[in-house]
């Protein structure tokens, strides 16, 4: 499966894709526009995209309004990211949340001014939800991995943006990153399934993190090119 990782996904429904939107908060964050026009930019020196967006958001409500009453199945077949601010915010959104969503819960986000929740999530795990992932920063220890193991999750996404002085780095920065946390964790934890991102934009990369152990890969920075996309995208579909 071919994941579209925001903000791509909040706004791609394609054949063969599974498109993740957000990441929610609880309640909205507005400021969107003006944070992309103050903060994101490509930096060559980095070779990727940089953005200190910051969560902004319409808030889970939105999220889960598409998904009750879209008529189109564009929120339906997706997964809603999520994001914990507060750990006092977890039981309001299990309240919220339809038993068979399904969630990526963002525990790694550079963006935000404070550390995201990333323990005491076993909530949300439901055996209704096709898929409920814990999305890892490229610095995730194995401790972190093991403790998320631990409360029940076996469905990893690797990984998030790279923190920087300006934000979160996206691009092939992430490749070594996502390489390594893909090899420790399928090794460690067999029973695993593993969302591989970060710098994808030939099917090169995305051989190389299937021959790690990725069951699946993601892509996101990729699509801010819009004729490298299409290309890769009609390759992918070609090959798989």
């Amino acid at each position: 499966m071919l994941f579209i990782s925001p903000p791509f996904g909040n706004y791609l429904n394609l054949p063969k894709t599974t498109p993740i939107k957000g990441s929610f908060t609880l309640e909205p964050r507005p400021g969107l526009l003006g944070q992309i026009y103050k903060t994101l930019y490509y930096s060559k020196e980095q070779g990727g995209w940089v953005n200190k967006i910051g969560l902004r958001n319409k808030g889970i409500d939105f999220a889960i309004d598409k998904y009750k009453n879209s008529w189109f199945p564009f929120y339906r077949n997706s997964v809603i990211s999520i994001a914990i601010l507060h750990e006092n915010e977890i039981d309001k959104f299990i309240e919220k949340i339809p038993p068979d969503m399904s969630l990526e819960i963002n525990v790694s986000c550079p963006n935000v001014n404070h550390t995201l929740v990333s323990q005491k999530l076993n909530g949300f795990l439901n055996p209704e939800r096709k898929w409920c992932s814990i999305k890892l920063g490229p610095k995730t220890t194995n401790k972190e991995i093991r403790d998320y193991y631990n409360e029940g999750f076996r469905t990893f996404h690797c990984s998030n943006t790279l923190p920087v002085e300006d934000g979160g780095l996206s691009g092939p920065s992430l490749i070594p990153y996502t390489w390594n946390l893909t090899k420790h964790i399928k090794e460690t934890y067999p029973d695993t399934i593993i969302i591989s991102g970060g710098g994808i934009q030939t099917l090169e990369t995305v051989d190389l993190y299937k021959n790690t152990g990725a069951d699946h890969v993601s892509i996101s920075s990729v699509c801010f090119h819009p004729w490298k996309f299409v290309s890769f995208y009609s390759l992918y579909c070609f090959h798989h």
